[in-house]
Formats: C-alpha cells, structure tokens, sequence
C-alpha cells in the first residue's frame, strides 16, 4: 500500500509546516554524492519530520561512487539535517550498505545519539524487526561480480542524468515524465525475477529467526506486503529509494506506511531566505574543502584495506 502525504516544503519563501510527530522513520539509498540523488527534496522531508527514531538503512553516502569534485552543497545539507535533527533528541541508528561498506570495519560504533552497525533489531508494540540493508543477498556485490556492480552503478548514474535532461524536454512539451530505469526494470524478465526472489528470501529468513517484521533497502522497491510461507508469515517492508521513488517507511501507532515525496518543479517558486543562507555558508571554502577533504581520506584510506 503506497500512501502519499502532503505537507509544505521549508525552502520556499513564505511557506513554513510543523513537523510530523512519529515513532519511526526508515531512509535508504540516498546515495549521496551522485547525481542522481535528490539532496533538496530529502532535506524537505527531513525538515518535514520530527522522528523519535531515524533509521539510515544503508547506501546514505555513495562511496563506489564518491569524487571529491561532486559533493554539493545541497548533499551536504542533508547531513547537517540528520545532525540537526539527532541534536533534538532524535536516536539515529547509520545502517551500513554495500555503497557504503566502508565504514562496516566501524560497526558497532557509538557517537552521542548515533549508532552504526550492520544490522538493528527493534521491539515495536510487542513485535520484533529485523531492520538491515540487504546487499547480504545480493551476489553481485561480493568478490570480482563487485566490479561489476560498480561499473554497473556508474552506467546508473549515466541513465539518470540522461532521464533527467529527457523529463526536462517532456515537462516543456507538456508531457508526463517518465522513468527509464524502471522501464528497464520492468520490461526485463530476470531483474523482476531477482527481485521477487530477494523479497522471498528476507521472508522465509525473518521467519526462520522468529521476527513479527523485516525492513530491507539495496533494490530500491518500495513495498508492504504480508509473506506466508508454511512455516509462518512476516511483513516485509522496503523503504525504497531516494533516486527514482523519493519514498520512506514511518511507524506510528502500531502502524507501517509507505510515505512518497512529492516531485514537483521546484523551481517555480523562490527558494526561502533560511535555505538559501544554510546553502551559502555551505559554500564557503573553509567548509566544504575541509569536509570534502577528509571524506575522501577516510574513504581512499577504507578502501585500501
């Protein structure tokens, strides 16, 4: 079941909303530092929230991908929203992915209110959840298919920014947009066979190890759905993608949802004077240079071990 909902953007001038209370909040693959990410309309929905519990759920910061030259401001924006919205008391857990693998030599860390690990484990109104990334059952992630998979995701990055220049020739023309990747997706026979396997798999796992709920990422499909097998069922949760389906998971009250960001022509209306001062110090050479600076030491230093 995929819900929309409406709230205002705070970047637009004159335009303010009052975050949304919930228990639980599920993001991944934001992929970050690529160009297909949507940095603006995830520092929306993040200014849009006031979770009591964030969950990153791998591939945040693209590290395949990452180049020191494309880290823009508005990617960095994100970052200071998640820390904006830790310092407010929100607990946020960083699940590694297979983008970022790098930081998993760091799992187990403990910084204030941030947690990263591989995996997290969550007791919801009496039900257990299984909450992980989800490349674990993804082959092409591991040994020489890793290659692979990369050269693959920077052919990605290439689809995107061409659907990108092809959305804009549409919304001229008025015509609806359209997604290449997903008619790719769709009108291949095996990559929907994959995925339906992946989902069957999390499944017939999380009940073998006695979890109410599992909540996955890595293939960027949104979905909610009940698997029976015979020896139980589960609910299965993807929290999809912030590339293509802009989408999260939110808990409250005993129930999961499937929030969809609107994606609109944001440049119809005038950027708001806050956003527009947060992006303007981001700018500054003292800020981004020392930042960019040493993620790319630590991830140059990571992926050499």
């Amino acid at each position: 079941m995929l819900a929309i909902t409406k709230h205002t953007n705070w970047y637009f001038e004159g335009v303010k909303s009052t975050p949304r209370e919930m228990q639980v909040c599920i993001l991944s693959d934001l992929h970050l530092g690529t160009f297909g990410c949507h940095a603006e309309e995830i520092s929306d929905y993040l200014r849009s929230i006031n979770p009591e519990i964030l969950v990153l759920n791998g591939d945040i910061i693209d590290i395949w991908q990452f180049k020191k030259s494309y880290f823009p401001p508005q990617h960095m924006q994100v970052i200071r929203d998640i820390l904006k919205l830790n310092t407010q008391g929100t607990q946020v857990y960083y699940i590694t992915g297979n983008h970022d693998e790098a930081l998993r030599r760091y799992s187990g860390t403990q910084l204030g209110n941030i947690r990263l690990d591989d995996k997290l484990i969550l007791e919801l109104d009496g039900k257990k959840v299984w909450i992980f990334h989800g490349d674990v059952f993804d082959a092409t992630t591991k040994g020489s298919a890793r290659l692979l998979a990369q050269l693959g995701g920077k052919g990605y990055d290439l689809l995107i920014w061409l659907n990108h220049n092809i959305n804009l020739l549409l919304s001229l023309m008025g015509r609806e947009k359209m997604s290449l990747s997903k008619k790719v997706k769709e009108s291949v026979k095996k990559a929907v066979s994959w995925i339906n396997n992946f989902e069957q798999t999390a499944a017939e796992l999380a009940i073998e190890e006695g979890y109410d709920v599992v909540v996955c990422g890595h293939i960027h499909q949104p979905q909610q759905r009940i698997i029976k097998t015979e020896k139980g069922e589960v609910t299965y949760l993807n929290s999809g993608d912030w590339i293509e389906n802009l989408t999260a998971l939110e808990y409250n009250d005993g129930n999961w949802k499937i929030y969809e960001h609107p994606q609109q022509n944001r440049k119809k209306l005038p950027r708001s004077t806050e956003y527009l001062t947060e992006l303007e110090r981001l700018k500054k050479p003292e800020i981004p240079d020392v930042l960019s600076h040493h993620i790319a030491a630590f991830i140059a230093t990571k992926t050499a071990i």
